[in-house]
């Protein structure tokens, strides 16, 4: 997409793409659009926190890049703004699990990834759907990386796809003879999400056949149909990845050391911790 757009501007995003695809010989630039400590985090934090009201999810963003400098073409923060990093790494982790994987904002998702994998069935069944022209393009076809690279208007479809073509198409098929699809459709439209279970440990293929079943039984579709009105998904976080690029502290002494050894409340084992939680989501009855 950058690459059409830079066409069409005759180059002048030559630049811009050099630097977001780290060919640019100052190497810092690249952190700052792409690191764990990038622009597009300290921006999302801030008004993820403020438009759903999770307060603890308001980072000091001003002082983090107040603090930024550039030592051997790489991204570091002064010292004195290591206790903004400390609550950006905590806060990230917080906002991640109260909200971006929040058992509601899941099962929404998995609504939506299941009733789009039906009608893209249907219609590889030959079977006649409605969808917006943009939508019905990626239903009728199959497209996959080679072809949208070597098919010009899977990209100017792709840029005309938006939330309007999803949900108009959706509100259509509720009324559709397919009982899947239908369900699936009035679930998003009504508001009628998923139940979500949260297990610790991974759920046996026994217990997900047993669900699976029942939801056959209660649905009066096929047991193989009946994987769309249910979804089984691991998910899992790490708030700092120590193998990534490193947030680095700028001492007075011109020193840089990593975050994890800086702190004095954060230690490796505690920020590279990854959570791992299995996630049972399945349509309610």
């Amino acid at each position: 997409m950058m690459d059409q757009i830079n066409k069409e501007m005759k180059g002048a995003l030559n630049l811009a793409i050099s630097i977001f695809k780290d060919e640019y010989p100052k190497r810092f630039l690249h952190q700052l659009i792409s690191s764990q400590l990038d622009m597009d985090r300290l921006d999302y934090l801030r008004r993820d926190s403020f438009f759903t009201g999770v307060t603890e999810g308001n980072i000091g963003s001003a002082r983090i890049i107040k603090m930024l400098n550039v030592v051997d073409d790489n991204l570091v923060v002064e010292y004195k703004g290591i206790y903004s990093i400390e609550n950006y790494l905590t806060t990230r982790r917080l906002m991640y699990w109260q909200v971006y994987l929040h058992k509601t904002t899941v099962a929404y998702e998995k609504i939506l990834v299941n009733v789009l994998l039906r009608a893209k069935e249907l219609t590889s069944q030959g079977k006649e759907i409605f969808a917006t022209p943009a939508l019905h393009y990626f239903l009728y076809n199959d497209i996959d990386r080679d072809f949208f690279i070597s098919h010009e208007e899977a990209l100017l479809n792709y840029e005309l796809l938006d939330d309007n073509d999803i949900w108009s198409s959706v509100k259509s098929w509720m009324n559709h003879e397919d009982k899947i699809l239908s369900t699936l459709a009035k679930d998003l439209i009504n508001r009628n999400i998923f139940k979500v279970e949260i297990h610790e440990d991974p759920l046996s293929k026994d217990k997900t056949a047993a669900i699976q079943q029942q939801l056959s039984e209660k649905a009066g579709v096929s047991f193989e149909d009946a994987r769309y009105l249910m979804s089984v998904n691991t998910i899992q976080k790490d708030m700092y990845n120590i193998n990534d690029d490193h947030i680095s502290i700028l001492h007075k002494d011109g020193t840089t050391e990593d975050i994890t050894e800086a702190s004095e409340i954060l230690n490796v084992a505690l920020l590279s911790k990854q959570i791992q939680k299995y996630y049972l989501c399945y349509q309610r009855f």
